[in-house]
């Protein structure tokens, strides 16, 4: 994969606090791994609850349930987040 993919990174609501919304917060950590390896990463609501995808050249490479990640970070730490950025880097 080039160094340079625009990534896209679909992701669901979830319920946090006994409210189910769209939030960014728990992406910060893998936006991060992403972007630190030269990607363009734009979000993208979907209406799948739980669910992260991420799509490059129109090609699902990677998902998880988004209540796995870590939450708050860098994602350096976070296995879910390297193997993302590994799964976007075998992208073809």
């Amino acid at each position: 994969m080039p160094p340079r993919a625009l990534v896209t990174l679909r992701h669901g609501p979830y319920r946090s606090c006994g409210v189910v919304a769209h939030r960014p917060f728990r992406l910060r950590g893998l936006q991060a791994v992403l972007k630190e390896d030269g990607h363009q990463v734009v979000l993208e609501e979907i209406p799948d609850w739980n669910d992260v995808q991420l799509i490059v050249n129109g090609e699902t490479v990677f998902q998880c349930d988004i209540n796995d990640l870590d939450f708050g970070g860098d994602g350096k730490l976070d296995p879910l987040c390297e193997a993302a950025r590994i799964a976007v880097l075998n992208a073809y």
